[in-house]
């Protein structure tokens, strides 16, 4: 198949699927662009979350355009991040005048309510799957630790800090000869 048409519709099958944005996406691109196309690794998608996470713009978009790139270059990248947009531009073009309209009806709300638990319980079993290629070891505990404590008590600073400071720490800890346990 030619990889263009594959890489559109991949990734408006992911934007279709996709409720919550950006980290609700995430499991749905690790099946989709790790397991069924191979077109990353576990460990590079984390690493496009990360970066995606730190660059301006939407995670998801930047997650795209990063696999999009990686496979066929500037026009993989825009045709990745077209697929993705695509299905969320035209379900709100169909939703923005009708969702004013019932958004006051108690089961549009339970709806909703319905929605974002279940939201959270994905975007929870991605961070698992993550969780589980990511720490590693006694040095990737001991990141996570700190970025997980440091983001719940330091609210006010900016992910890209936390991100930084993680990679600063992952050349310190290997540099330093700190081992694998």
């Amino acid at each position: 198949m030619n990889i263009y048409p594959d890489l559109f519709l991949t990734f408006a099958k992911v934007g279709v699927m996709t409720f919550g944005g950006g980290y609700a996406m995430l499991p749905i691109l690790q099946r989709e662009v790790v397991e069924n196309k191979g077109w990353a690794t576990e460990e590079e998608l984390t690493d496009y979350f990360a970066i995606g996470q730190c660059t301006p713009g939407i995670i998801a978009v930047n997650t795209a355009t990063f696999i999009g790139q990686k496979n066929r270059g500037v026009p993989g990248g825009i045709i990745a991040t077209l697929g993705l947009v695509f299905p969320s531009l035209v379900i709100i073009s169909l939703l923005a005048g009708v969702i004013t309209t019932f958004s006051h009806l108690a089961w549009v709300n339970h709806a909703f309510g319905g929605i974002r638990v279940c939201v959270c319980v994905l975007i929870l079993n991605a961070v698992v799957k993550l969780f589980k290629k990511a720490v590693i070891d006694a040095p990737t505990m001991i990141i996570f630790l700190a970025v997980a404590l440091g983001s719940y008590f330091l609210t006010f600073l900016s992910p890209v800090v936390f991100v930084l400071a993680a990679a600063i720490a992952g050349i310190l800890l290997k540099n330093l000869g700190v081992k694998k346990s």
